[in-house]
């Protein structure tokens, strides 16, 4: 399912290409914060992404190996649309991702919070 409609979108991506941190190298401090919230949170997978016009791209990761995903494929893309957590419980469940290829195939995505 294609991400939802964000109204302030041309202001988000300057913001994001303000901060000139998509396409660095892995910094230990990111790392640091992902493993911890894998951790804490008892989940296989925490990633610490970026998602701008066109994907979504992984500054830090733990759990897997892969380094960005299309945009219209993550379920990032559906959390920069709004202003609070944005929570899915099951995305096998869940009616706008159970057909999603990071769902139904590896890593397997279930539970998401963003």
């Amino acid at each position: 399912m294609l991400a939802p409609h964000i109204p302030n979108e041309q202001d988000r991506l300057a913001a994001l290409r303000e901060f000139d941190v998509l396409d660095t190298p892995p910094e230990p401090e990111y790392d640091d914060l992902t493993r911890l919230a894998a951790m804490f949170s008892g989940t296989p997978i925490a990633l610490v992404s970026l998602t701008d016009d066109r994907r979504q791209w992984f500054k830090s990761r733990h759990g897997v190996d892969v380094v960005e995903i299309p945009r219209d494929g993550s379920l990032c893309s559906h959390a920069v649309a709004g202003t609070d957590l944005f929570v899915v419980p099951d995305a096998a469940a869940d009616e706008r991702f159970k057909d999603n290829l990071i769902v139904v195939g590896e890593p397997h995505v279930r539970f998401y919070a963003g």
